[in-house]
């Protein structure tokens, strides 16, 4: 990298985090109704604006990167309260930089990284010989795409790293794709995530509960009559507005089931679903037997038979080469296999092991024939957790690699 240019980066590190920060420290504002926001889209009309301003000269796919970076801290933050963890609005001091496609060029022998100054920066790097490297693999190859990077600032050597990750879609099989298994995971996140990879998202549900809760809370600390009264009535608004909820999500399980011509659609067993799960409340135990209940009879009208698994190490077990470890789980939205390095979204993982569990049941018939697959969707799966409810994506891999600047 050029001596004149290192300053340039310097600042461009330094106006990353302060984009950053911008963004997180509006998202602990709150909306009107009191939570953190983790929508990136909002979060982006509320400060992108500002963010360009106060960070004079910083490239616009910057700006953009800072915001999702503040927006997957925050949900980190919100995942730990609903957890009873505590946590803390995220204070950003790491000298890093994310780099979307847009913002960095990889060329042989040097990339171009978009910064304040002038001009992008040329930085130089030497790759080994080709051979058996991960360089050579997936930096040299054609299968693998280069993804997102992520700059980062070591002050003791005065060295910069850039962290490439690569990926790649999978390919899924004839069979699987018109496989005729669903499986179906179950969470207090996402409240259901399927092996086609569909998610739904579980904060809507959340947010209405939590609301409720505090509606109730306010009236218990009154003690009136009056205040029991109402108390009932929310009760029982709450139950019809969830029994709704769970009703339209029922009907779009089936419709997925279906869509893929399955003739099954496979839940984990429901009992001490609450004792198993972290974060899961009494109301989330009887939310999802409810949706269990509506998927059964809606599904059964179509043909399609409902069962319960074994829950069993669905959440540990690797769904490509069948490695089981506690450590694979590395968080509560993300997968990783120790092994086969396969990363992908932990509830995503587990819905595809909820339905292998039923194919492995009855997998061969008396003639030594498969008689069940799963089915599966192709397509592209960010492992970060930052994914829209209810949209289709599918299967990648994103080992990283590092070349020094």
């Amino acid at each position: 990298m050029p001596d004149d240019r290192r300053g340039d980066l310097h600042e461009t590190t330094d106006r990353f985090r302060q984009a950053a920060q911008i963004a997180v420290d509006r998202a602990f504002e709150r909306n009107d109704d009191g939570y953190v926001i983790t929508h990136k889209t909002k979060l982006h009309h509320l400060t992108y604006q500002q963010a360009r301003e106060a960070t004079d000269g910083l490239n616009a796919d910057l700006v953009c990167a800072a915001r999702n970076l503040a927006v997957d801290a925050a949900k980190g933050v919100v995942s730990r309260w609903e957890n009873d963890k505590r946590a803390s609005k995220p204070e950003f001091t790491a000298p890093t930089v994310v780099y979307n496609k847009n913002a960095v060029t990889y060329n042989d022998d040097h990339c171009t990284l978009a910064a304040v100054g002038d001009g992008r920066i040329r930085a130089e790097y030497v790759l080994p010989p080709e051979g058996e490297n991960p360089q050579t693999e997936y930096l040299r190859g054609d299968e693998w795409e280069l993804r997102e990077s992520t700059l980062h600032y070591r002050p003791r050597s005065g060295d910069y790293y850039l962290h490439a990750t690569v990926a790649k879609d999978e390919d899924v099989s004839e069979e699987a794709e018109n496989g005729t298994v669903l499986g179906v995971d179950l969470g207090v996140e996402n409240i259901a995530t399927t092996s086609t990879g569909r998610f739904w998202s579980g904060g809507l549900l959340n947010h209405r509960r939590e609301a409720y809760e505090r509606v109730r809370g306010g009236l218990q600390q009154t003690g009136t009559e009056s205040a029991h009264r109402t108390i009932q009535g929310i009760g029982e608004r709450e139950r019809r507005w969830a029994e709704d909820h769970l009703h339209c999500l029922s009907k779009d399980l089936v419709a997925e089931a279906a869509d893929h011509d399955c003739s099954r659609i496979v839940f984990e067993d429901l009992t001490d679903i609450r004792e198993r799960m972290p974060g899961a409340k009494k109301f989330h135990a009887w939310a999802f037997r409810r949706l269990y209940d509506l998927v059964s009879y809606k599904a059964e009208e179509r043909g399609i038979r409902t069962v319960q698994v074994d829950p069993a190490y669905t959440s540990q077990r690797c769904s490509k080469c069948g490695h089981t470890a506690r450590n694979n789980r590395t968080s509560q939205a993300d997968f990783s296999c120790a092994k086969c390095g396969y990363e992908v979204h932990a509830d995503y993982n587990a819905a595809k092991n909820i339905g292998f569990k039923h194919i492995h049941a009855g997998q061969k018939s008396p003639r030594g024939r498969a008689t069940r697959q799963l089915a599966l969707k192709s397509g592209a799966l960010n492992a970060s957790g930052s994914f829209e409810p209810a949209e289709s994506i599918g299967q990648s891999g994103s080992p990283p690699t590092s070349a020094g600047l």
